[in-house]
């Protein structure tokens, strides 16, 4: 059962603030293990990367072959079923024209001193994309890492796609061509994040590193941190449900569900102004749950995880939306659009009781690698800027430097940096010798 929170108990705010406190990520101290495995790849290279396929994927491959080749991408593609061709190729030109819509502009102007300033845009070089496998293979996670990077203007693309036993999903390797990515090596875990971070002989390194994973590809990702960038830590997924009275339980439930069945660390929260609703609701949830094929991993997820949250007034709910601060945050109330313009901390907003979560997944446009374990406080789902650094443009003329130039040299001197100061200086002298 989930845990269910009143805000009329006089103890509602300590249960809460414990609620929020939960650790949902695995107890396992995997820092150590990845560290091994980052050195190894460090050290050995494509031996390393292939040793450890063989260990944890049952794969035995040779730096020849740890990439697709054209021919077997082709091959694969060819299997896919036309209706599901459809709806990745929907789901691509969605994503490319809400992303395209993210491109930043360069701008340059004269200020009143006569200096020259702006800043200019520019993608990063190389990127490697990682896309987990097994039972997490998704070919909606290539569209939604690369398909942005190439807006950006990434030039070259890589993707880290697992194959556990040499099972293929032909829908990642479709979605990495829609894409624009030739390029797919098949290996995964900490070791495909540091082949891609550090490079070997088969591998070039890249700039930056996306795409979710399990905790040992995000200790991965924390540990290369600084020798390429990253998007985020990403944690197990969440939702919040905020949703009045005059909704259908049963939606709501598969709402919940369609989060919980992702992982047993995944969370889903109803908010609710009616207790009856909020009983309805479960009672929904449980009744799915008895047919839903990843009802086990649901099941521990919503029994583990799950709450529900009754609130005295639904005004109540943005506030603790706001603390929550959680990945997906469903409003199905009243006059839901007003209500979202108070929910100021959340990965992404789904507006309505039309508009499900799971449509954001797939088609919707915006992407759903999203921050998650509260971090929706300080951080942003992936996007174009994610591709893209910004780089200061001055230049001043002289009557500029003779503006500003000499509170330049009042601020070096004072931070003892003699040097600094001299460059302005001698700058100065040659203008007043002119």
């Amino acid at each position: 059962m989930p845990i269910y929170l009143n805000t009329t108990d006089t103890d509602f705010d300590s249960q809460f603030t414990a609620f929020l406190a939960t650790k949902r990520e695995s107890d396992a101290d995997v820092h150590a293990v990845v560290a091994d495995i980052v050195a190894d790849v460090r050290k050995r290279g494509d031996a390393a990367v292939i040793d450890l396929t063989a260990k944890f994927d049952r794969l035995n491959l040779t730096p020849e072959t740890l990439a697709f080749s054209a021919d077997q991408m082709d091959a694969a593609i060819a299997t896919v079923p036309v209706a599901e061709k459809a709806a990745l190729e929907l789901a691509a030109a969605r994503i490319k024209a809400y992303h395209e819509k993210q491109l930043p502009e360069d701008a340059r102007w004269t200020d009143d001193c006569g200096a020259d300033l702006g800043w200019r845009w520019s993608a990063v070089s190389r990127a490697g994309l990682y896309v987990p496998g097994g039972l997490a293979s998704y070919p909606s996670s290539v569209l939604m890492n690369a398909i942005p990077a190439k807006v950006a203007g990434v030039q070259d693309l890589m993707i880290c796609a697992p194959t556990p036993d040499g099972k293929v999903n032909p829908l990642v390797l479709l979605a990495a061509r829609l894409s624009g990515v030739e390029t797919v090596y098949r290996i995964g875990g900490a070791q495909a994040i540091a082949a891609m971070a550090y490079g070997t002989a088969t591998i070039t390194p890249v700039d930056k590193i996306t795409g979710p994973g399990n905790a040992y590809v995000a200790e991965a990702k924390r540990q290369v941190f600084g020798q390429v960038g990253i998007d985020m830590i990403a944690g197990p997924s969440e939702i919040l449900v905020i949703a009045d009275k005059d909704n259908n339980p049963d939606w709501v439930a598969l709402d919940l569900l369609s989060q919980a069945e992702h992982d047993e660390s995944a969370q889903a929260i109803l908010i609710t102004d009616n207790a009856d609703f909020g009983t309805a609701v479960v009672k929904a949830v449980e009744k799915r749950l008895e047919t839903l094929e990843r009802r086990v991993i649901a099941g521990k997820s919503w029994a583990n995880f799950g709450a529900v949250i009754i609130v005295e007034t639904i005004d109540q709910a943005a506030d603790l939306s706001n603390r929550i601060a959680p990945e997906h945050l469903e409003i199905c109330v009243a006059d839901a659009e007003a209500f979202s313009l108070k929910t100021i901390h959340a990965g992404a907003i789904f507006i309505g009781a039309y508009t499900p979560e799971a449509i954001g997944d797939y088609v919707g446009g915006p992407n759903h690698v999203l921050p998650t374990g509260r971090s929706a406080r300080f951080s942003s789902g992936l996007n174009v800027l994610d591709f893209m650094k910004k780089t200061t443009i001055s230049r001043m003329t002289p009557a500029a430097l003779r503006a500003i130039g000499p509170a330049a040299e009042t601020l070096a001197i004072s931070e003892g940096l003699e040097a600094h100061g001299l460059s302005v200086r001698a700058r100065l002298e040659a203008l007043n010798d002119e």
